[in-house]
């Protein structure tokens, strides 16, 4: 044991000089170029679309609205924001896509849409590298995503093309080769271990809602063996990568759009992925677990988290979903725009801690000015004491709590980015949408019953099967002790420190 305690010295001597450093991450941005003042907000805040009757509502704010996407004013504050509170002392920008407007439709249009973001960012991160990763919505569209007979219609290869070109800046030549392939790639850090690995979610999304089986047509475009197990060979690639920054004792970041598992707002049969992609991208985590330092998405339009289990029931990953720029939640929600700076070992690349930045959006509209603020810092918000899987699932317990709902409480805040649900937000998805018979009895105004238990089924199920398992039964949700977990190795080094030193 003594023997041990020396080896594990030196270890513990370097995370106590580990350098320090920050990244931001900002994602679904959601521009809309036909946003206007003047617009109606019934209508997607366009000029010219009036209500039954012809009477208008009132007129959206230059910030935004909660029922539309991003004017330029509110993307802009938000990059300037970023470039003020830390723009010259951060190793990177994550980009997480969804850059236009959920009613765009043309490709064309998408492509303007990205370049105009596209320029704000380099602009604005003269000496730092983004690193973007594509949205659902950023070459297909959200209404008409085959683009049909349209006279500018493109093939899913012909667009990477278009946005690695648009991206050149940023990525090296090997990283745009991956690219051009099937739209992910990855960033070796060559002055330390960590690695990212950027991927297109695209291939894994369903088209048409959770229970629909067609998947976005990216996947369907891939000629490659095996297309309809792995499109354009994305989980073979990243496999090989992961394998690769094994050996090399490499730590990784996993980044892209749509993360795994479900929306905790809606269908009870699933998430963004088709179940097999779903399966197989945790069998990969889990596999790789003790390499990948962080997993980081967006898509959802909430601030949420997940965690990642073994087969043991053992806390073994987590992955973060940060909000969004956007104000507008479909499909009955709407929340404040949300920034995310990470900070983190850039050695080890744990994961030391965030602050979560917001825009009041209405106080924002009042004043004319734009004033971005610091919403809560993870740690003591939440009293954790470190970002780990182990104490994420205890925090993800306590969300069953039924008399000190204190954590759950502050976590339903946070999915909302400081905002007052709407009078329909909760309830009315819940009763509607959900297939496992639960109701919600707290009412349109709180998330207790059947939201409570939604939200924690969500957070700790990301398989499917264990997801719908959690919600139907009564069982698991009543069950209130915790798998038994081994001790960590620091603490249990500590707790022996005593005996071995008073020999």
């Amino acid at each position: 044991m003594l023997k041990t305690l020396i080896l594990l010295l030196p270890l513990l001597i370097k995370s106590t000089t580990a350098r320090i450093g920050y990244f931001w991450h900002i994602t679904d941005m959601h521009y809309d170029v036909n946003y206007t003042t003047l617009g109606d907000t019934s209508k997607m805040c366009w000029l010219g679309r009036q209500t039954n009757g012809g009477v208008r509502r009132l007129q959206p704010g230059p910030f935004g609205d909660y029922s539309c996407d991003s004017p330029w004013a509110l993307v802009k504050s938000a990059a300037d924001f970023m470039k003020k509170k830390h723009g010259d002392n951060i190793e990177f920008v994550l980009w997480t896509g969804d850059a236009g407007s959920h009613a765009a439709s043309e490709p064309q249009k998408l492509l303007a849409t990205m370049q105009n973001l596209t320029d704000l960012l380099r602009h604005t991160f003269s000496s730092q590298f983004v690193f973007p990763a594509l949205g659902h919505g950023d070459v297909i569209g959200h209404h008409n995503h085959h683009h049909h007979g349209h006279p500018h219609a493109m093939t899913a290869h012909e667009l990477y093309k278009n946005v690695a070109d648009m991206w050149r800046f940023w990525l090296p030549s090997e990283a745009l080769t991956s690219f051009q392939k099937g739209g992910y790639y990855t960033i070796e850090n060559k002055g330390n271990r960590l690695r990212l690995i950027i991927l297109n979610t695209n291939l894994y999304v369903r088209r048409g809602g959770a229970s629909a089986p067609v998947r976005h047509p990216e996947a369907a475009a891939s000629s490659s063996p095996g297309a309809d197990d792995d499109p354009s060979g994305q989980f073979e690639w990243l496999e090989m990568v992961l394998d690769k920054s094994l050996r090399r004792r490499e730590f990784v970041y996993v980044i892209g759009h749509a993360p795994p598992g479900a929306d905790e707002r809606g269908s009870s049969e699933g998430g963004p992925f088709q179940d097999k992609f779903n399966r197989r991208y945790l069998q990969i985590v889990r596999r790789y677990a003790n390499i990948i330092a962080g997993q980081f998405f967006g898509h959802l339009h909430s601030d949420t988290f997940r965690v990642i289990y073994n087969d043991l029931g053992e806390p073994v990953n987590w992955l973060m979903v940060a909000p969004s720029v956007t104000p507008w939640r479909p499909p009955s929600d709407s929340g404040n725009p949300g920034l995310r700076l990470f900070k983190y070992d850039t050695d080890s690349g744990q994961i030391l801690d965030y602050t979560q930045f917001y825009l009041e959006l209405e106080e924002a509209n009042q004043k004319g000015k734009a004033e971005w603020q610091p919403e809560y810092n993870l740690t003591t918000y939440y009293g954790l004491s470190e970002v780990t899987p182990r104490s994420l699932h205890r925090l993800a317990e306590t969300f069953r709590h039924v008399a000190d709902t204190e954590l759950f409480e502050r976590y339903v805040r946070a999915t909302r980015v400081s905002t007052q649900p709407a009078t329909h937000s909760y309830s009315s998805y819940l009763d509607s949408s959900s297939s496992s018979g639960l109701v919600d009895l707290a009412g349109s105004q709180g998330c207790e019953g059947a939201c409570q238990r939604r939200h924690y089924c969500a957070v700790t199920r990301v398989a499917y099967p264990e997801l719908q398992r959690c919600l139907r039964d009564d069982a698991v949700w009543s069950s209130r002790a915790p798998p038994t977990l081994a001790a960590p190795p620091l603490l249990l080094l500590l707790a022996l420190t005593p005996l071995l030193t008073s020999r």
